[in-house]
């Protein structure tokens, strides 16, 4: 079981909307707290609910080598070793591979894949050596489906699942856990990501869509008896149980998904 009272989480992406829930839930936790995000603006709202068990906040782009490195050497500066690194930050589009700028899906790949590696690679030495420690990749139901209009993104998020499922399997014996999430879609800023090659814009039905707090309360609830996977809501664990059972059923709800989601753009419109 990993506790979380007194324990130094590490939070990417801590400006966005799992991460504004995530501050508030591991304060509550007991939990000290170094948040990251692309700028000091971003990070602006989750500093505040920090309050005094904040130890340091690091405006950085984690899309780039250099990015992840000011994170390490200002953890380093304050003689801070993360006991849980949460690697969520990330960003999305839609739209057909042929139709996205190659600097886009570069970019998302950047972040959504190799910021967390590259975080791994620079934390888990001290965490070995200390001989314990917990890792937190957000992926996505995107992990586990592909699904049309989202190739770079499901790229992203298959490599993060395996990476994870890789690396717990490489931290056996070390006192170090890893926890892979799945969410499905919920309600952050992910929901108005760019479109391309679209001639009208397509939307999440709401019914489809869950709230961040839950799913956040959800991966604490992960992380405290140690599971590598976690489906935070009811749409990501019925589709995996799909996936899992009835495979041949994806292409169908992929179908239905895409007439959903154009019908509720235009309903929007």
């Amino acid at each position: 079981m990993t506790d979380l009272s007194e324990k130094t989480v590490l939070i990417t992406g801590a400006g966005g909307g799992f991460g504004q829930h995530m501050t508030r839930q591991f304060r509550d936790a007991g939990s000290k707290l170094v948040l990251t995000d692309i700028d000091d603006r971003a990070l602006r709202g989750s500093v505040e609910d920090a309050g005094d068990v904040l130890l340091a906040s690091v405006a950085a782009d984690l899309s780039t080598e250099e990015g992840c490195g000011v994170i390490a050497g200002a953890c380093s500066a304050k003689g801070i070793v993360p006991d849980v690194l949460v690697n969520n930050a990330g960003i999305g589009f839609a739209g057909r591979l042929d139709h996205v700028p190659r600097e886009r899906w570069e970019k998302l790949m950047q972040l959504n894949l190799l910021a967390p590696m590259r975080l791994c690679s620079l934390f888990l030495p001290d965490m070995i050596a200390r001989g314990s420690g917990h890792i937190i990749n957000v992926s996505s139901l995107a992990g586990w489906v592909g699904t049309q209009g989202m190739t770079a993104y499901c790229a992203s998020k298959f490599g993060l699942r395996g990476f994870g499922e890789s690396l717990s399997a490489d931290l056996q014996d070390t006192g170090v856990k890893v926890t892979n999430v799945y969410p499905c879609f919920s309600r952050t800023a992910i929901l108005d990501s760019a479109q391309y090659g679209y001639a009208e814009r397509r939307a999440v039905p709401e019914n489809l869509i869950s709230e961040p707090a839950d799913v956040v309360a959800q991966i604490i609830k992960g992380v405290q008896s140690d599971r590598l996977h976690v489906f935070p809501d009811k749409h990501a664990r019925r589709i995996h149980y799909i996936k899992r059972f009835a495979p041949w059923i994806i292409p169908l709800v992929d179908r239905r998904m895409q007439h959903d989601s154009i019908k509720t753009g235009k309903e929007a419109n």
